[in-house]
């Protein structure tokens, strides 16, 4: 089950975004895994990011997993939460000169890899296969853009 919660005002198209999550978990055989997908503005991602990251400023997404501390047996196929702050995205698609909708999908995508063990930040050889997988997802949302 994929989750959407909006806590912002921006009114967002839930089967697109639940699309996008399936096409990605499905890619990565984990299709039988539940996410939440939540928005939030951007002073709680800013919290958030300072708790969590050390860093004190607004991000576009968080992706939080869920700890094993935690799991229960209802819990047990629960991939995480996805946070998303759709002010911090309007302004990446400016500065990048992007659609909205396009930028909305690179971070979920991009969030989602986070949960499932990606991580650009580890090394260079990780970073190439993070984007690459990335890119490969955002091609299959939307394919005219190849």
């Amino acid at each position: 089950m994929i989750e959407v919660k909006n806590f912002t005002k921006k009114p967002f198209a839930k089967k697109f975004l639940i699309r996008v999550a399936k096409t990605v978990l499905k890619g990565e055989n984990r299709e039988k895994q539940s996410l939440s997908i939540v928005f939030t503005g951007e002073n709680r991602i800013k919290k958030l990011n300072k708790k969590y990251r050390k860093e004190n400023k607004t991000t576009d997404v968080l992706s939080f997993g869920e700890s094993p501390k935690f799991k229960t047996q209802n819990l047990k196929d629960t991939l995480g939460e996805i946070i998303i702050c759709p002010q911090k995205v309007e302004k990446n698609s400016r500065k990048y000169k992007t659609a909205f909708k396009e930028e909305l999908v690179l971070v979920l995508i991009h969030g989602i890899l986070h949960l499932l063990g990606y991580d650009h930040e580890k090394t260079e050889r990780e970073k190439n296969k993070t984007e690459r997988k990335q890119h490969n997802y955002f091609l299959k949302i939307f394919p005219k853009l190849n």
